[in-house]
């Protein structure tokens, strides 16, 4: 009998946590508390995202941070603040060491907007910061684009993790560009890979995770659909089958027909 591949068997780490979902969500925008809560429990993720900058700049200390660290609490999960909204490597790494003030964590998702548009990141001042903060003992997980070139001089910078976008942020428009995610998985094999932003639909992470990602990290595709709870559940579901189908080998593709049942060269099990 062949070996049975244990989901408990199949972990990955963030720093020196190790983790067994690999789907990261984000806590932004949800109806109401209960519904975030419900929509953890659901997609048990291990890992949630927190805008520190946005959450802070919507209402000062209006409760919120404290519901989600007792729902992170709950759940058993950890937190992962981020730099939202940041424009430059200086304030990135301002809000980056308030974050591990006020939350007791050295993890920082680390973003820095370089266009309004199409909020890309600014790989020079995503760089700088990120030399810096890895320096400063924080574990950094920079969100980037696909770009190679870039992720490699964050590598250099010191990250173990990188966070390249499928498309841009909400957008729900689902891997962009394939290839470029594919070239980063095969020339970066021992970096960790967490596709973020632009996934719209559990196949787009099914499909990401296929590609080899270690995970998938989203938030709008969840809090903004009809029913987030469910949505949450599905996404789960989708980013474990990619998962085990990548793990499983995908069968190679071919330009032309091949038949599953050929009649020729092929013993007859009578």
């Amino acid at each position: 009998m062949s070996e049975l591949i244990k989901p408990e068997a199949d972990t990955w780490q963030i720093g020196d946590t190790t983790l067994h979902s690999r789907f990261l969500l984000g806590t932004a925008q949800y109806p109401s508390p209960d519904t975030l809560r419900h929509a953890i429990q659901a997609s048990g993720s291990q890992v949630l995202t927190l805008g520190l900058k946005r959450t802070l700049a919507v209402g000062g200390d209006n409760g919120f941070v404290q519901i989600i660290r007792d729902t992170a609490k709950e759940q058993g999960a950890h937190l992962l603040p981020n730099t939202a909204g940041c424009r430059s490597a200086r304030e990135a790494v301002t809000l980056a060491r308030m974050a591990r003030e006020l939350l007791g964590t050295n993890w920082i998702k680390l973003e820095v907007v370089g266009d309004d548009q199409t909020l890309q990141p600014d790989p020079f001042e995503l760089v700088e910061a990120a030399r810096q903060l890895v320096n400063d003992g924080f574990v950094v997980l920079p969100y980037c684009t696909d770009d190679l070139v870039s992720c490699l001089r964050l590598v250099d910078a010191g990250c173990r993790i990188l966070m390249p976008w499928a498309a841009p942020i909400g957008s729900g428009l689902g891997l962009l560009n394939p290839w470029a995610l594919r070239t980063l998985r095969a020339r970066l094999p021992d970096i960790t890979l967490i596709v973020d932003a632009g996934l719209g639909a559990p196949s787009h992470a099914t499909a990401a995770m296929e590609l080899g990602m270690d995970a998938v990290l989203l938030n709008s595709a969840v809090s903004q659909s009809g029913h987030p709870v469910r949505m949450a559940r599905a996404f789960k579901q989708a980013v474990e089958a990619g998962r085990q189908g990548y793990l499983a080998g995908l069968m190679p593709t071919s330009d032309v027909a091949v038949a599953s049942t050929p009649v020729t060269g092929q013993p007859f099990l009578l």
